[in-house]
């Protein structure tokens, strides 16, 4: 944190000390004017990040976020973020923009919908609701793309807990979304009353979860974005966004930008392999051979080595759960939303201790079943050396009855 003298530094953590323990933000404001001039998002999440690392809780850094943007909106606000049209910030910044109009169209229909003393007047605005509720989920890919590519990119600069932060509001608003696309599908199993009640309060809460998100990312952790990560960095994560794929509102003029000429497509240092054989005990396969083999078979396969970081995974061509290089040489932990870490963190510890080699978990996704293995990886020896994930769709599977001879 060379670009933040210490007694700023000193100050600015008052600054958010001093609004958890109560003080109403006008009075910070005016009590810390002269050190929140001027004050850079990259400044904001550093702050943020060592108070953590001290043992504030992220839930309560989370929790009075909005309260850090009373005192900070001024400044941040004056700020300009310019980016070009194939970088990957501008992508999230204009499906912003379509998200923050849904919002808009969302609440003029709900003010429509209070507005009817009979179910039979709002046909037409449960037709558009639909659209936008299905508008919303397709939003996932935006998530997705977030928390494969931008998040382990700014990991991998130290900028560890902002990204964590706005996990944890992804899955709210995911929670939220899936709430409002249930409500208005069972719409006619409720009274007119109750369904006007439970979708004022649903998108009363959606709106100040998202319109509140789109501001930190957009205000804090794109320009912090913008201040780390080098142009060969954007380039690639570009590519990453491609493989992920992108929600069905999204400007398909920023989708369609070529890579700039003569930029030379670099894969990433970790995921280089020796040239040449592969010597096993049991036969020897060309690199080639092997990455092929791997990509072929029906499952998707992740390995971590003993030290929690993640060094491979197989390129199948459909992937049940979205995977992408920016997670190589990440800690297995921030790969998972931070309510489940403690459960990665246990099947670990058992396969590090030796006391178990498996751990199975199944799943429903969609209308399929997914079938998720954890395997301790052990030498001959028994030493540890790391765990591999194998996850299968087994929908299929699960529906096999009698027998199935080879020539049949």
């Amino acid at each position: 944190m060379n670009e933040i003298t210490e007694n700023k530094k000193r100050m600015l953590k008052d600054v958010i000390m001093q609004l958890h323990a109560g003080f109403s933000p006008q009075e910070v404001k005016e009590r810390f004017r002269q050190v929140l001039e001027g004050i850079s998002p990259l400044e904001i999440a550093k702050i943020e990040e060592e108070l953590i690392k001290e043992g504030m809780p992220r839930e309560e850094i989370q929790r009075l976020c909005d309260v850090h943007l009373v005192v900070f909106r001024e400044q941040l606000e004056k700020q300009k973020l310019e980016t070009t049209p194939e970088n990957p910030i501008n992508i999230l910044m204009e499906e912003h923009k379509i998200l923050l109009q849904l919002l808009e169209k969302l609440g003029t229909i709900v003010n429509s919908v209070q507005q009817a003393e009979d179910v039979s007047y709002v046909g037409e605005d449960i037709t558009q609701l639909k659209h936008i509720a299905e508008d919303f989920l397709d939003a996932e890919k935006h998530y997705l793309r977030e928390e494969n590519v931008l998040f382990p990119l700014l990991e991998k600069h130290g900028i560890r807990e902002p990204p964590a932060i706005m996990w944890m509001e992804h899955n709210q608003l995911r929670d939220k979304k899936k709430q409002l696309h249930n409500l208005i599908e069972k719409y006619n199993t409720l009274s007119l009353q109750d369904f006007k009640k439970q979708l004022s309060e649903t998108a009363k809460s959606l709106n100040s979860i998202l319109s509140s998100h789109i501001f930190k990312e957009n205000n804090i952790l794109f320009p912090t974005a913008q201040r780390v990560v080098t142009e060969q960095e954007w380039r690639d994560a570009k590519r990453e966004f491609d493989e992920i794929g992108y929600c069905r509102f999204t400007p398909k003029h920023l989708i369609a930008i070529p890579e700039a000429k003569g930029v030379e497509k670099q894969k990433p240092e970790a995921v280089l392999a020796r040239e040449g054989l592969l010597q096993f005990e049991t036969g020897t396969l060309s690199k080639d051979e092997a990455e092929a083999i791997l990509n072929t078979l029906p499952v998707d396969i992740t390995f971590v080595d003993k030290e929690d970081t993640v060094r491979y995974f197989s390129a199948s061509k459909e992937r049940i759960f979205v995977r992408t290089k920016a997670i190589i040489g990440r800690k297995v932990q921030q790969c998972h939303p931070q309510k489940s870490v403690h459960v990665v963190n246990k099947i670990l510890d058992s396969f590090k201790s030796g006391k178990k080699n498996v751990a199975e978990f199944w799943i429903p996704k969609g209308d399929g079943l997914v079938y998720i293995r954890y395997f301790a990886v052990r030498n001959k020896d028994g030493k540890y050396l790391g765990t591999v994930e194998v996850t299968q769709d087994i929908t299929d599977v699960k529906k096999i009855e009698g027998e199935k001879r080879l020539l049949d």
